[in-house]
């Protein structure tokens, strides 16, 4: 019988070093050939959803890329700025960074313990972009809309989002209030709180729908039912260039609403930290926010960008929450004691 000699030792710890470099190779594991596997969670309100996912976020993971030799994934999110600030309180969310429509949110999720992190340090003391908010109609304004008073007249149907669960509809009714407060102060340098009042409680026996988002009111109106919303700029410089039969009207006066970037530290681990930190700094890149200023957001720390967009319009009496103290008076003493109010009757 004939036997077959075993393999030399030397020869096969070589085959076996071989076959696991082999391995390593495949798999993407040697170091410097990093493959997928951390991912990061974006959460935003609801109107980022188009440049987050088609431009901020490509364009960082190609970056880090570049820099790293890693291939980064994400996850993201997008729905009313209240909600998602809820998710996150709550603890249903896996999100890392929230990009928000309301300073507010931010505090409320500092109080909930869930952002630590100095988030004014960040350039434009934490706003990734701004956005003023007007009026959408239909092609021709069949209804004579020319200001937010306007709205009020009979027969004019509004869609406007519900204040407890949208950024963007806390920032459209300060928007209706503010202008004729800042009107009245212009006219007659004294500020008439009473007729921010009147016309947002007259406005209100028109609004027709309440949906969750400012996103959700546009997909209404689109779908043919009202004849006015109040939106953020870029939503109305899209459904203007969209053919559908839209066209903008520029209030005299109108509030820039302001967009809070925040870490959710506390579901930020050691081995995720640099990453979240570069893609936060990387929104006040010029190339983010160049990316914002194409999709019709205002940059915040480049003015001079703003000049590249054409469509952006022209506010004559443009003003900011500051002018009513910030979030902390104009919420409780504006929005909830505004919309709470009982409409007037027709």
């Amino acid at each position: 019988m004939r036997i077959t000699a075993p393999k030399n030792n030397a020869t096969l710890r070589v085959t076996v070093v071989l076959a696991l470099l082999l391995v390593l190779i495949l798999s993407g594991c040697l170091p410097g050939s990093k493959s997928g596997g951390r991912r990061i969670t974006v959460y935003g309100f609801s109107v980022m959803q188009d440049v987050i996912e088609k431009e901020i976020i490509p364009a960082f993971k190609a970056k880090w890329k570049r820099e790293h030799n890693e291939e980064l994934n994400f996850a993201t999110s997008f729905a009313g700025s209240e909600i998602i600030t809820n998710q996150i309180i709550q603890g249903v969310s896996e999100a890392k960074i929230a990009i928000l429509s309301i300073e507010r949110d931010v505090d409320r999720l500092q109080e909930a313990g869930a952002v630590t992190s100095d988030w004014r340090r960040m350039p434009a003391r934490g706003i990734v972009n701004k956005s003023p908010f007007l009026i959408v109609v239909q092609q021709g304004n069949p209804k004579g809309i020319h200001d937010f008073a306007d709205l009020a007249k009979p027969g004019i149907r509004v869609i406007h989002p519900n204040p407890y669960n949208s950024g963007g509809a806390q920032w459209s009714l300060l928007a209706i209030y503010g202008s004729e407060v800042i009107k009245s102060e212009k006219q007659t340098g004294t500020r008439d709180e009473a007729r921010g009042l009147q016309l947002f409680k007259a406005i209100r026996k028109n609004i027709k729908m309440t949906p969750d988002s400012a996103r959700a009111a546009r997909t209404l109106f689109e779908q043919g039912h009202g004849d006015a919303i109040v939106t953020y700029e870029l939503d109305a410089i899209s459904m203007k260039q969209s053919g559908k039969g839209f066209e903008i009207v520029v209030p005299e006066s109108t509030i820039f609403s302001e967009h809070p970037a925040v870490v959710i530290d506390r579901k930020v681990t050691a081995e995720d930290r640099p990453i979240v930190d570069a893609f936060m700094e990387f929104l006040w890149s010029d190339e983010a926010q160049r990316a914002f200023v194409k999709y019709n957001l205002r940059s915040a720390s480049n003015e001079s960008l703003n000049e590249t967009n054409k469509e952006f319009v022209q506010i004559k009496l443009p003003f900011t929450v500051g002018d009513f103290g910030g979030w902390s008076k104009a919420y409780p003493e504006i929005i909830e004691r505004i919309w709470d109010a009982p409409a007037e009757k027709k």
